[in-house]
């Protein structure tokens, strides 16, 4: 099953999405059962970010290759930090470069959790239990940002730098698929999703060692390879199993 969120008349509701329509629905999947009110035409539906987390969870150094090529050494545990809201955008929105950003200014391809319950000390089994799907993030980072800061509050979390979608995957061995990266149709990476050093429920079963989580609450899993993106590209992260996030980049101030 395929859940969304899509703009209707300009507030958010949660849809099914089928092969030609979004069933529009009464309230969240994550809450129970909800009823259909209506539908919208795939190819006409606004897509929002597929949930709005409460927190935002995000792995750093998760795939053997990137830490290789970082020069980083190999975590022994799994460990997690936070991203920002507001970064967040949907299928097809906008990612604004901001006028001042110099340097590299990246994509990283990454496979999200969604969590569906609530949880506390989890186990394995329980922490698979606990994913209400899977969904796809571009961790859009601008490294001289990332460099110049103590922290990454501007370099990762300015608005649009999360794009996030387009659906909730609720039925794949997320694991088994594919990633791949493209940029105005070329292939500039591609990696088996599931090559990491702690999948999601090992860092699942961590997080809630201290922590909480919520129904709604997203984990995103680091990505293997990233590549340069600039202003009047288009960038598709597909995995397979799950769909594919499309988002044009925009330089700030010009919408062409």
């Amino acid at each position: 099953m395929r859940y969304a969120r899509v703009s209707v008349d300009g507030r958010a509701v949660w849809g099914r999405v089928a092969e030609t329509d979004v069933e529009l629905l009464s309230g969240s999947p994550l809450e129970g059962d909800p009823e259909v009110l209506g539908t919208v035409p795939v190819t006409e539906a606004a897509w929002l970010p597929p949930v709005l987390p409460g927190v935002f969870y995000a792995v750093g150094y998760n795939y053997p290759r990137h830490i290789a090529h970082a020069g980083a050494s190999t975590p022994d545990r799994p460990e997690v930090g936070y991203r920002a809201n507001n970064a967040l955008t949907g299928h097809r929105s906008p990612i604004v470069r901001p006028a001042e950003v110099t340097g590299r200014f990246e994509a990283e391809p990454e496979l999200v959790a969604v969590i569906g319950r609530t949880l506390r000390y989890a186990d394995l089994d329980e922490a698979r239990k606990a994913v209400f799907g899977w969904t796809i993030g571009n961790d859009v980072s601008a490294r001289t940002w990332q460099h110049q800061d103590r922290t990454f509050w501007r370099s990762k979390n300015s608005d649009t730098f999360k794009p996030m979608g387009p659906w909730i995957e609720t039925d794949v061995d997320a694991l088994a698929q594919t990633t791949t990266l493209r940029v105005n149709g070329e292939v500039r990476a591609a990696f088996p999703t599931g090559d990491m050093v702690f999948d999601p429920y090992d860092h699942i079963v961590e997080i809630t060692k201290h922590i909480t989580l919520h129904p709604g609450d997203v984990l995103w899993m680091g990505a293997e390879s990233t590549c340069q993106i600039e202003p009047g590209d288009t960038v598709d992260i597909e995995i397979s199993g799950i769909g594919v996030l499309s988002n044009p980049v925009h330089l700030e101030g010009n919408h062409s």
